[in-house]
């Protein structure tokens, strides 16, 4: 590695703890006086300057929701689809209860509205559907990753069905969004950000800071209603779609 590269890398992430604890400051200290959705253009602010801060150019295709109820679903590649994700436009993640538990991260991610979800327990997965339902039925914008699991970002896993039911139960749409990484000079896949197998979140954002420019692609397809679909049925054309926007 270059050392001019490597201290660029440390500059960036000097300012990027500086921008979270920014970040940790206005939830503990500014949101109680804000709205609802002043919050979440907080939110959708403070995570666009975040990916500025590491050097990722943000690229929107296809129409974001105006506004809810809408369940948004995913493919998963890394732990910043979630930033990209708020960044493009903002709504309330379904997430692994672990993250709850990170030091700084989980206070932010509570703070922009996460659901939290045992994944283990059956149990907790029919309570997190009925929170979803209940979020949806109020106009929430939710999203969640069906794949379970984080992907290198070349192929789309297998949906899993379970939180898909939500939307059928209060009768929302779900639009499919499609995530890629590309590297900005060549324009093909970066895998700088991707987070499977045994790569470690510090590993992660190191390889992303001090990668060559990388531009995230967020593609948002149509909003789609049940129309008679079982939530398995209905996972498997979502996927479909899904494949169909990461490919195009």
């Amino acid at each position: 590695m270059k050392p001019l590269r490597a201290v660029r890398a440390m500059g960036r992430l000097a300012h990027a703890v500086a921008h979270a604890l920014a970040g940790l400051f206005t939830i503990v200290f500014v949101f109680p006086r804000l709205s609802v959705d002043a919050r979440w253009l907080r939110v959708q602010a403070w995570a666009t300057r975040m990916l500025n801060i590491m050097g990722i150019t943000l690229r929107v295709e296809g129409s974001p929701p105006v506004q809810g109820p809408v369940l948004l679903v995913a493919n998963h590649i890394s732990w910043l689809d979630i930033l990209v994700m708020h960044a493009a436009r903002h709504c309330r993640f379904v997430s692994k209860s672990d993250i709850a538990r990170w030091p700084l991260i989980g206070r932010l991610a509570t703070g922009a509205g996460t659901l939290y979800i045992e994944r283990a327990s059956r149990r907790d997965a029919l309570r997190v559907v009925h929170r979803m339902a209940e979020g949806l039925r109020d106009g929430d914008i939710v999203a969640v990753f069906p794949e379970g699991t984080t992907g290198d970002g070349t192929k789309v896993l297998p949906f899993h069905a379970n939180l898909i039911q939500s939307a059928i139960s209060a009768d929302a749409p779900v639009q499919p969004v499609a995530l890629k990484f590309v590297d900005a000079a060549s324009g093909l896949q970066s895998f700088a950000p991707r987070y499977i197998d045994d790569d470690t979140l510090a590993a992660s954002l190191w390889r992303t800071l001090t990668a060559s420019a990388i531009v995230a692609v967020v593609r948002f397809g149509e909003a789609q209603h049940a129309d008679g679909r079982d939530r398995r049925a209905w996972a498997e054309d979502l996927r479909a779609e899904v494949v169909r926007l990461h490919t195009r």
